[in-house]
C-alpha cells in the first residue's frame, strides 16, 4: 500500500505526449481512430470496461501509433485499401483474419494488414499495440526504385510476421528506437491539442521525428523481414544490390547516431573487417562509412534546426547528433546546405515569429 506522502503513479505507455484522444466512449473512439485510418465497426464482446486510447505521430509515407481499448474488441475495417497496417503486440494478443490469412498475434508475432483484403480483428482484453500504418503507394515505389523490385500486383504478406527472426528482431529495434526517438525530441507542432490529420498514411502535415531516410529503412525492413509474394525476387535482387553487412551497419549507425562510433566498431557489429566494410560502402553507396554516418548525423540536425526552438542551440543540436567538433560541423554544414547552422536556426526563429 503506498504510504501517506506517496501518490499512484500509472505506467508509463508509449508515445503518451502524442496523445489524441482517451475515452470510455465507444463511439467517440470508433470516430476518432477512423479519422486518422479509415471508416470501420468497432465492438466490445468481452465484459471488462472500455478503455481507448490512440497515440499518433504522422509521418509522410509512414506514421507510428499506439492504441489499446481495455475490453475484448471486434474491429471490422473490411480492406484498408490505401495503407498497410503492421500491428506489434506490447501486451495481450489479436486474432486476425486478412483475406485467407488466419492468425494470432503476440509478443513475437506481429499482424501485416494487407489493403486490398478483407480484415476482421478480434483484440483480447488487456491487448496494447504499436502500430506502423505505411502508405501502399509509398511501398510499392519504395520496393520498385530502392530495392530493384518490379511489382505488377499488389505486394501481399503471409500470414503473422515472426519478431524473433534475425530480420524480424532488427524490425522491431527499429520500431522502438523510433518510439525512444519520438519520446525523447521536442516537436510543438504535434501538441496533443493539434488536429486530425487526414485519413491514410499520407499527412498533409508529417513530422519532422520521422525522416524520409527513416521511413525509407522502415519500409526496407518490412520487406526482408515478412515473407510475401515478391521475396524470392527480393532475396535475388538484395544479394546483388547491397549486401548484408553493408545493411547491418547502415541499421547500427541509425540505432547510434547520439554517441561517438569508429570504423571498427561498426564492422565488428557488420561482422566484416573494417577494410571489407569501407570496400562494400564505396561498391554500393559510392561513398566511405563515415561520411555515410556523417550524413545521416547533419541530416538529423538540420531537421532539428529547422524547428527553430527557442531553447536550442547550434552546440547543443550538433552534440545531440554526436557531433562534437563544432568547427568542422560547421563546415559540412555549409557545404551541404548553403548556409551555416546559425543561419538555418535564426531564420527558422524568424519564420515562427513572422508566421
Amino acid at each position: 500500500m503506498p504510504g501517506p506522502q506517496e501518490t499512484f503513479r500509472e505506467p508509463a505507455v508509449p508515445l503518451a505526449r502524442f496523445a489524441r484522444f482517451r475515452t470510455h466512449d465507444l463511439d467517440e473512439a470508433r470516430e476518432a481512430v477512423g479519422r486518422i485510418f479509415c471508416p470501420h465497426q468497432l465492438n466490445t464482446i468481452g465484459k471488462a470496461p472500455f478503455q481507448a486510447r490512440h497515440h499518433h505521430v504522422p509521418g509522410e509515407r509512414v506514421s507510428l501509433n499506439y492504441i489499446e481499448y481495455g475490453a475484448k474488441t471486434q474491429i471490422v475495417p473490411g480492406c484498408l485499401d490505401q495503407f498497410y497496417l503492421v500491428q506489434i503486440p506490447v501486451s495481450g494478443s489479436a486474432a486476425i483474419v486478412n483475406g485467407a490469412d488466419r492468425y494470432t498475434s503476440d509478443a513475437g508475432r506481429a499482424a501485416v494488414l494487407n489493403p486490398h483484403r478483407e480484415t476482421t480483428m478480434i483484440w483480447e482484453e488487456g491487448c496494447k499495440q504499436l502500430l506502423l500504418q505505411i502508405s501502399r503507394r509509398a511501398l510499392t515505389a519504395h520496393a520498385n526504385a530502392n530495392l530493384g523490385l518490379t511489382t505488377d500486383q499488389p505486394i501481399a504478406f503471409e500470414g503473422a510476421l515472426d519478431l524473433t527472426s534475425a530480420a524480424g528482431t532488427r524490425l522491431l529495434r527499429l520500431v522502438h528506437l523510433l518510439v525512444a526517438d519520438a519520446e525523447q525530441a521536442r516537436d510543438p507542432a504535434l501538441s496533443p491539442s493539434a488536429p486530425f490529420p487526414a485519413p491514410s498514411a499520407v499527412s498533409a502535415n508529417p513530422s519532422p521525428l520521422l525522416t524520409h531516410y527513416m521511413e525509407n529503412t522502415v519500409m526496407t525492413g518490412l520487406l526482408e523481414a515478412h515473407r510475401h509474394n515478391y521475396s524470392g525476387q527480393l532475396r535475388r535482387v538484395t544479394s546483388s544490390v547491397i549486401p548484408g553487412h553493408v545493411r547491418r551497419a547502415q541499421a547500427y549507425m541509425l540505432a547510434n547516431l547520439d554517441r561517438p562510433l569508429d570504423i571498427d566498431e561498426i564492422a565488428a557489429y557488420a561482422g566484416v573487417s573494417a577494410r571489407n566494410l569501407q570496400l562494400g560502402f564505396k561498391r554500393f553507396l559510392s561513398m566511405a562509412p563515415m561520411a555515410y554516418l556523417r550524413d545521416i548525423r547533419l541530416q538529423r540536425a538540420h531537421e532539428d534546426l529547422l524547428q527553430g526552438r527557442r531553447e536550442a542551440s547550434v552546440t547543443e543540436v550538433a552534440e545531440r547528433w554526436g557531433m562534437t567538433h563544432l568547427r568542422r560541423f560547421s563546415q559540412y554544414y555549409k557545404t551541404r546546405y548553403g548556409c551555416t547552422p546559425q543561419e538555418t536556426l535564426k531564420n527558422a526563429r524568424a519564420r515562427d515569429f513572422l508566421g
